[in-house]
């Protein structure tokens, strides 16, 4: 009866969990979308959602700390537990950077873009993807996905480097683009930290289901 118990618990905590994450994906989404369309509007409702993810934080932290006073879990529901608090402040620092975008656009919203926005959504689109195979990862509890995703952040990193070379050589030739293009580099080191949340995610699955971790942590705020 008591494990029954637990297994709901956990089962509520996993719903949670999942809820949690689709709106960390939209976050990105329209912050993105706010961005390319300039659009006030979206880029307002993406910051006021923060606040969304944040309570569900809270309320996600609450169930794992009653599960383990309560409970008293096994050893592999402990590691479960206690990756599930790690995942979700990953999370929580996703949609804070998806709310860091969407301020930024607010900010840039009347202004001409010193340049077409290409490399930028593309960027956002594969960081975007690193999130929702993250989760994935951790719903299927799959290794080899959560390692792929770990992989594939090398290719974020690579765009980081290059859109913030162009923006460089943007502000020497034309010092009048200094502040917008300061504002975009912001932008590309939130996306670059999405993609290593999602790298962290993914380990943290790969801690869940064999006890270590594949990969080295990467350090994120």
């Amino acid at each position: 009866m008591v494990r029954h118990s637990f297994d709901k618990e956990l089962e509520h905590l996993h719903n949670l969990m999942v809820k949690m994450a689709g709106l960390v994906e939209e976050s990105i989404e329209n912050s993105i979308l706010a961005l390319k369309k300039q659009d006030i509007e979206l880029a307002t409702k993406v910051y006021q959602s923060d606040d969304e993810v944040d309570e569900l934080e809270g309320r996600i932290e609450k169930i794992c700390i009653n599960l383990i006073a309560r409970q008293q879990p096994l050893a592999k529901d402990l590691r479960t537990i206690s990756t599930a608090l790690k995942i979700i402040t990953d999370m929580e620092r996703i949609a804070d950077h998806a709310a860091d975008i969407a301020e930024l656009t607010i900010r840039m919203a009347d202004m001409k873009y010193i340049k077409p926005l290409v490399d930028i959504p593309h960027m956002a689109e594969l960081a975007k993807k690193m999130v929702i195979r993250s989760i994935d990862s951790y719903i299927k509890q799959d290794v080899v996905l959560a390692r792929e995703v770990c992989d594939s952040d090398d290719e974020v990193d690579d765009l980081f480097s290059k859109i913030v070379l162009e923006l460089i050589n943007i502000m020497k030739n034309n010092p009048e683009t200094v502040e917008q293009a300061t504002d975009f580099m912001f932008i590309v080191k939130y996306l670059e930290r999405i993609g290593d949340h999602a790298t962290n995610i993914s380990e943290w699955v790969v801690f869940n289901v064999t006890g270590s971790h594949g990969h080295l942590a990467k350090k994120t705020d």
